[in-house]
């Protein structure tokens, strides 16, 4: 297994972020819809994963509210799953939202992605609500944990 490193990126490599996105989900999604849901967004956060040259994973975020930052999207391909990298990406998410201000972290997660629901629960992450998402027909699990600066 080679050494996993996650870096900030910027606005222009949203289009390789979506590349992932698009391997990962359905239904597929265009690089403009991500580029319209970022408008507006304050401190919008962007990290890839690369297992040596190749990214492997991503996560996207902005501020939801003043204390709360939105872990928006995250993946890893499924050939590096089970390898730590989704965690890897959440707590690099966590550190750079605390060191930003930020009390809260949320995310969602549908209630079908069981891996992600215990992923949440192993870091520390609490179940605060849960959405009904009319496009998917399906529930999603909203879960916040406190941040230590």
């Amino acid at each position: 297994m080679s050494e996993i490193a996650i870096e900030v990126a910027g606005p222009e490599q949203l289009p390789r972020i979506v590349e992932m996105f698009n391997k990962i989900f359905r239904p597929l999604r265009t690089l403009e819809s991500f580029e319209r849901r970022f408008q507006g967004r304050q401190n919008p956060l962007r990290l890839i994963a690369r297992q040596g040259e190749e990214p492997v994973g991503f996560f996207l975020g902005f501020e939801l509210k003043p204390d709360t930052y939105f872990a928006w999207f995250y993946g890893v391909e499924s050939q590096v799953r089970r390898m730590g990298i989704g965690a890897q990406l959440i707590e690099v998410a966590q550190k750079w939202a605390a060191e930003k201000g930020y009390a809260t972290i949320r995310l969602e997660c549908y209630n079908q992605q069981r891996p992600m629901l215990h992923l949440a629960i192993e870091l520390g992450y609490d179940i605060v609500g849960i959405r009904w998402d009319a496009s998917r027909s399906a529930n999603l699990v909203i879960f916040e944990k406190t941040l230590k600066s």
